[in-house]
């Protein structure tokens, strides 16, 4: 009777390892259908779904040029200020440029040109030296002069601020 018994255990061992490497394989299976399926729908969007851009007719040529909407550029009077420095005196001169839709938006700045220059002056005056490094820092002072501007003179929008020049002393 115990080596019937024993030869049970054996051939449920060999059982449970069998049931142990099918559900390996299925796993292994279901983790290489899900692999396949995310390059198949990757090759489809990169290959067929590329067609969509609009390409000329074979006997047509000439590609549709996109046309860029003519700008004015308003010029603010040149600023110096100090900044905000521990002891030692340090100055920013900048000269800014507004780039703006059309003359007729110009005409609607141009009363408002005391608050944007007090503005202006305000943010400029409580900048210190580090704040100006590298084309991070002036990135940061260009978005935040714009967003000062553009609440300045509401109804009016400015598009961008261009600075031509900017020196720190």
């Amino acid at each position: 009777m115990t080596d019937e018994n024993a030869a049970a255990d054996d051939d449920g061992d060999e059982g449970a390892a069998a049931g142990g490497g099918k559900k390996k394989l299925f796993l292994f299976g279901g983790i290489g259908l899900v692999l396949l399926l995310v390059i198949g729908g990757a090759g489809y969007y990169f290959f067929l779904m590329g067609d969509s851009i609009p390409m000329p007719a074979p006997g047509e040529t000439e590609v549709p040029q996109v046309v860029q909407k003519p700008v004015v550029f308003y010029d603010l009077p040149e600023m110096t200020v100090n900044l905000a420095t521990d002891g030692r005196t340090t100055y920013l001169k900048v000269r800014i440029a507004l780039e703006v839709e059309n003359r007729a938006m110009i005409d609607q700045i141009q009363p408002y040109l005391p608050r944007i220059l007090d503005a202006f002056q305000i943010y400029l005056r409580e900048l210190r030296p580090a704040d100006l490094e590298g084309s991070a820092g002036l990135f940061r002072l260009k978005e935040e002069l714009l967003r000062r501007i553009n609440l300045s003179v509401y109804p009016a929008k400015v598009e961008g601020v261009l600075f031509k020049e900017i020196l720190v002393q």
